[in-house]
């Protein structure tokens, strides 16, 4: 059989497999790919008869390395027919027959159609290279996505590498003595107080595999999602790794609308044990278990709630630090609700351009009016002269946690840090 001799063939995969992290396989793969398109871009060059070649014209073509003898043979997959009208597609009956007596019409048969080595050329050598850098690209795309889709909602260690417009590009690895690959954390999903320095090294949660063969790099990453609080919080309160406590709700305002006003989160926590304190779990003792959590967060703001059945106890618990004097569910069924409070808790509960309870409303799911105590009207469900602050539930309501609907029946306990 003809062959196009590859000299350094054996050494050539060698050296791209290590280089490039790929398995040998997956750079055969890719070089087999590459000359094909060689091999079309050969035939096309030498198309005399205006041949016709479609997308699919060469389906029925593959190559076959042979790395003892360090070269290729192109070979095509043709169908036995009675007349020909695509030598490349098909070949007669009558002609297979004359080695082969037992061939019938429907057949296949594999022949080789390796050119020859002089033939090849040299624009389709270029094209074979150009191709298999970019075939290389695409395999390692395919087993970085393959890798990471697993790690999908949890938390890497990243390293600030550099810069690109107004995303951080980091490198992430996937375990122990695995190589690091690139990861995107774009400025949506930054924290204002981090300080993102070459070599620095931050932990990062990994929010989304990009598909396909994108440009730059696969990861998408994020220090503003809610699951790197939960994951910060599981790896340093042994009683939520051990199940004993458990993460409720968590609403985050990692960038908030206003520059004047700092990142916050609140997080409700709860606990099936009696003699268990889920809030005190988490905070530790004189606050060093939040304190490693804050750290790692630049200073984020986090307060700390006891999660309850009852709508009313949940939600004055998670307007901590307010004092609240009355909930009031004027409207459960569009959850609604007033929330009574003193003349000097106002400002507190309302928070600083309303994100107290813009966040307390995110955490339990209900739309909450604030309302001075002394000035609430029993009588009427509305008085546009009280002071009031509103807000919907939005989206990102219980972000990053999953377990809502498990219900407790413990007491309500509240402390913030």
């Amino acid at each position: 059989m003809a062959m196009v001799s590859l000299p350094g063939l054996r050494e050539m995969i060698d050296s791209i497999s290590q280089e490039r992290n790929l398995p040998k396989q997956a750079v055969q793969a890719a070089l087999r790919e590459a000359l094909l398109k060689g091999y079309e871009r050969y035939r096309r060059t030498i198309s005399m008869e205006k041949i016709h070649f479609d997308e699919h014209f060469f389906d029925n073509f593959e190559i076959e390395l042979d790395i003892a003898e360090e070269g290729f043979r192109v070979l095509s997959t043709k169908t036995i027919v009675e007349l020909v009208s695509s030598g490349d597609h098909e070949i007669s009956l009558k002609e297979v027959q004359e080695v082969a007596d037992e061939a019938q019409l429907g057949d296949t048969v594999v022949l080789d159609v390796t050119p020859d080595q002089r033939e090849f050329g040299r624009m389709a050598a270029i094209q074979t290279k150009q191709v298999l850098q970019q075939k290389l690209r695409d395999q390692q795309r395919k087993i970085v996505q393959e890798e990471f889709e697993d790690l999908e909602s949890t938390v890497l260690q990243g390293r600030v590498l550099r810069f690109d417009r107004q995303s951080v590009i980091l490198a992430v690895n996937s375990g122990f003595g695995q190589p690091e690959v690139e990861a995107e954390l774009p400025k949506r999903e930054q924290l204002p107080n981090d300080n993102y320095r070459a070599n620095t090294t931050i932990k990062v949660y990994l929010k989304k595999v990009r598909e396909g063969p994108s440009r730059g790099p696969q990861l998408l990453v994020s220090r503003a999602d809610a699951g790197l609080v939960v994951y910060l919080f599981a790896n340093e309160v042994p009683e939520i790794e051990d199940e004993v406590v458990r993460i409720v709700a968590v609403a985050r305002e990692a960038n908030p609308p206003s520059r004047h006003v700092g990142p916050r989160t609140k997080i409700a926590v709860d606990t099936l044990e009696r003699d268990v304190d889920p809030v005190g779990a988490c905070i530790g003792a004189r606050g060093s278990r939040i304190q490693v959590v804050v750290n790692e967060l630049r200073g984020e703001k986090i307060d700390v709630i006891r999660w309850s059945p009852d709508p009313a106890t949940y939600i004055a618990n998670a307007l901590s630090p307010a004092k609240v004097d009355e909930v009031r569910l004027v409207n459960p069924e569009a959850r609604q609700a007033h929330v009574l409070v003193p003349d000097d808790q106002l400002s507190l509960a309302i928070g600083k351009e309303g994100q107290n309870v813009r966040l307390a409303a995110r955490l339990t799911g209900w739309k909450i009016d604030i309302k001075d105590t002394a000035k609430y009207d029993y009588d009427s469900s509305y008085d546009s002269s009280r002071v009031q602050s509103s807000y919907e539930e939005e989206e990102d309501f219980e972000e990053g946690v999953d377990e809502l609907e498990e219900t407790s029946t413990a007491s309500s306990v509240q402390r913030t840090a």
